[in-house]
């Protein structure tokens, strides 16, 4: 994939100072996909904590409140989401 972005002002030399021989990276296209990787790492660390979160409260729950299920039921429910 190939991507073109248009930057200016303060931006530019944002990039400009990040890259090339004072920068920490030789060039725009590095940089850029650094940026993504980061975002992407982020993302996924928001949703593991998400899930985590969802993991601590269910087993935190007593287990009076759980619900035996069979399999059946459970492909059932799953249907209906």
């Amino acid at each position: 994939m190939t991507l073109n972005v248009r930057i200016g002002g303060a931006l530019s030399d944002f990039v400009a100072a990040n890259v090339g021989a004072h920068g920490s990276y030789e060039n725009v296209s590095e940089y850029v996909r650094d940026l993504i990787r980061r975002d992407k790492e982020r993302l996924e660390a928001e949703q593991f904590q998400r899930l985590e979160a969802e993991l601590h409260r269910a087993f935190a729950a007593p287990e009076s409140s759980y619900t035996p299920l069979d399999a059946e039921s459970v492909i059932a429910r799953n249907r209906r989401s």
